[in-house]
């Protein structure tokens, strides 16, 4: 006769319950989201390591369950009250496995990452978020699917406890009883600390295993979501700007003072050594999700952008440009201020009110007439704030304020976005400054009707699309589509007299995270460079002598880029720099990276990446050149502190800049 308790039974097979319902949605999130070449052997540590962190979520709720059914009123097989409250937490518990693990598989599909405390952003444009989710996926068989996972899991904790229930029991002296709850209370204690030592399982446990994939793989949304969640609040450090700030000087210019005030301000007010002199127009494309590995450029087979790859032969084209991070909203903050966006993960600066008010080079364009254009709304991630508050005499167009209909969340289709941006250019008899902020290469990937006719759509293999950085035809043809739309814009504004004195800028918002293959080093892939490598091209066929630059440069770089090759005196007070000012500086190329998600600062420079996780303060430096191992040695050693220190030096600093550079 079995004489252990049936609370401390049922708890126990509960927790089975439970755990092998997250061990087979971890085989399913490997499955369907397995990279190229990964077998289960080599992703077994990662197995091994989920389960460990399986254990430690299941541990706190049996915990739970038994602290409850402590209390003799409690217990869930003594008394009525007893088993609503125990199979209450059981059915909450249940529910929040289903709801979870279906925002973690979406998100992993739109991201390449497991839940994170970002997923918060999106509740600050709730309206724009549920509109793009409802577009995108099937929400109703998703909520049938959370329902139905629910009820079935509900329905086997209660079969368990219903054969428990019903087997015999010996009544057991309480200090019998304790022999049992004591260990029962260890072992479930030892499940929340997760290991035998001196310091309990944590997430950053995931990131020993070699890649940024086995790391997810290795932990739930539970760990990924809170972990983030509790890394919620940031602050610069004037101390350590001031001890870094001679390390930044000689790349940027700035002064070291002994005050923060001014040490950033630099004046450019003459034209530099190859300006143009005809006071030209000004068009910057800020193009969605413009992912490097994706495109023509790099020689992906899929050819998704040939018209593009053309104009980059025609015109300046930098093939190793960087975002400071991921996400459209740091991206345009990027390009506006000419700062990283170095938010904590959970929200973007043009949400903080305290860094709303900026100075931006844009402005220093005296006597342009200033234009933003966006098919949707820019009370997207306050962008309003951003543009309004801080660019003089804006023109401001979204929406509603065009002929052409709506087709998805985003608003207007790309290709009528061109259009309705070139209509009004070309009746400008001043010069002006405008930027195109595209959306269609994004959930839910909608092809106009009314483009099916000139635009084509195509298909591939599946196995081929996968290796090629794609999940499904829909995505292949959305980047396909806004080569289609830059055509139409370009073949559009070359027949207006406008366009001899343009020079047209192209840049990624942000790249996707994914497997570049053969087409890059490893690195690209296992530490996510993909995420922020996309195209920047400077299209000017009257004007400028094609070239390929292969320096690496910044989102960061845009504005002061372009005010130096147009000849406008400007200040710069940020982070930014005129990339085609050699004499400057020549030879100091770098791009910093930023990534909140995975909690990394990082550094392209020299042929080298280096990043720090900066919660645990882990270093790494790979090539992003081959796949060779980076050499050992005193002389690689200065290099990879140098890279620290200045990799920190920026982060810092920006930090200070989002507060502190006010107009």
């Amino acid at each position: 006769m079995i004489k252990i308790p049936k609370l401390i039974r049922w708890i126990f097979a509960t927790g089975i319950i439970f755990l092998l319902l997250m061990f087979l949605l971890r085989i399913a999130l490997f499955e369907v989201f397995s990279k190229q070449g990964n077998s289960f052997s080599g992703v077994f540590s990662s197995f091994v390591l989920g389960a460990r962190f399986d254990i430690q979520f299941i541990s706190i709720v049996l915990v739970l369950l038994l602290l409850i059914g402590c209390f003799p009123v409690l217990n869930p097989f003594r008394t009525a009250a007893g088993q609503r409250t125990a199979l209450f937490v059981t059915g909450l518990t249940a529910f929040l496995l289903a709801f979870f693990y279906a925002v973690d598989f979406a998100h992993y599909s739109y991201l390449s990452q497991r839940l994170s405390a970002s997923v918060l952003n999106y509740l600050a444009d709730t309206g724009i978020s549920a509109n793009m989710v409802w577009q995108t996926y099937p929400v109703l068989r998703i909520l049938l699917l959370l329902v139905v996972g629910t009820w079935l899991l509900q329905k086997a904790v209660k079969w368990v406890f219903g054969r428990i229930d019903r087997a015999r029991e010996t009544t057991l002296p309480r200090g019998r009883r304790a022999l049992y709850f004591v260990p029962a209370f260890g072992l479930l204690g030892l499940g929340i600390f997760g290991r035998i030592g001196q310091y309990p399982l944590r997430w950053s446990d995931a990131f020993t295993l070699g890649s940024d994939y086995k790391a997810g793989l290795a932990m739930n949304p539970f760990e990924s979501f809170f972990s983030s969640l509790k890394f919620r609040h940031g602050g610069y450090s004037e101390a350590k700007i001031k001890k870094l700030l001679p390390v930044l000087a000689p790349y940027y210019g700035f002064r070291t003072g002994d005050t923060l005030s001014n040490d950033f301000e630099r004046d450019f007010p003459a034209p530099r050594a190859g300006a143009l002199t005809t006071k030209p127009n000004v068009v910057v494309v800020i193009c969605e999700s413009f992912s490097a590995y994706k495109s023509s450029m790099w020689g992906n087979p899929l050819n998704t952008t040939p018209f593009f790859m053309g104009l980059c032969d025609q015109g300046l084209f930098f093939d190793h440009c960087f975002t400071p991070s991921y996400g459209t909203a740091r991206g345009v903050w990027a390009v506006i201020t000419g700062i990283p966006d170095v938010e904590v993960n959970t929200t973007t600066s043009s949400r903080n009110p305290a860094a709303v008010d900026q100075r931006t080079i844009i402005n220093s364009f005296e006597g342009y007439e200033k234009y933003y254009f966006l098919g949707g709304s820019t009370s997207w991630a306050n962008i309003r704030g951003l543009l309004t508050n801080n660019i003089k005499g804006l023109h401001l167009f979204e929406q509603q304020d065009y002929d052409a209909p709506k087709i998805d969340v985003w608003g207007i289709s790309d290709k009528n976005l061109f259009l309705e941006a070139n209509k009004r250019l070309k009746e400008q008899d001043r010069p002006f400054f405008a930027i195109i902020q595209t959306a269609d290469n994004h959930r839910p990937y909608t092809i106009p009707k009314e483009d099916q006719q000139d635009f084509h759509p195509a298909t591939a293999p599946k196995d081929s699309l996968r290796k090629y950085g794609f999940e499904s035809d829909g995505e292949m043809n959305a980047f396909r589509y806004t080569d289609f739309c830059y055509r139409t814009f370009i073949e559009a504004a070359s027949k207006e007299k406008y366009f001899r004195n343009t020079v047209f800028l192209f840049v990624g918002d942000h790249g996707i995270a994914g497997d570049a293959g053969a087409m890059f080093p490893r690195a690209w892939t296992d530490q996510r460079l993909t995420m922020e490598h996309v195209p920047l091209l400077i299209y000017a066929p009257a004007l400028i002598a094609p070239r390929k630059i292969t320096a690496p440069c910044s989102q960061l770089d845009v504005l002061p880029t372009l005010a130096g090759l147009c000849g406008i005196p400007y200040q710069n007070t940020t982070l930014g720099r005129d990339v085609l000012d050699t004499a400057r500086y020549g030879g100091k190329d770098f791009s910093f990276v930023y990534d909140p998600d995975g909690y990394y600062i990082g550094l392209v420079k020299d042929g080298y990446f280096y990043r720090r996780q900066y919660k645990t303060g882990k270093d790494e430096i790979v090539s992003v050149l081959n796949n060779d191992a980076v050499p050992a040695g005193n002389a690689q050693g200065d290099a990879e502190q140098h890279m620290k220190q200045l990799t920190e030096g920026i982060y810092e600093t920006a930090k200070y800049m989002l507060l502190k550079n006010k107009k």
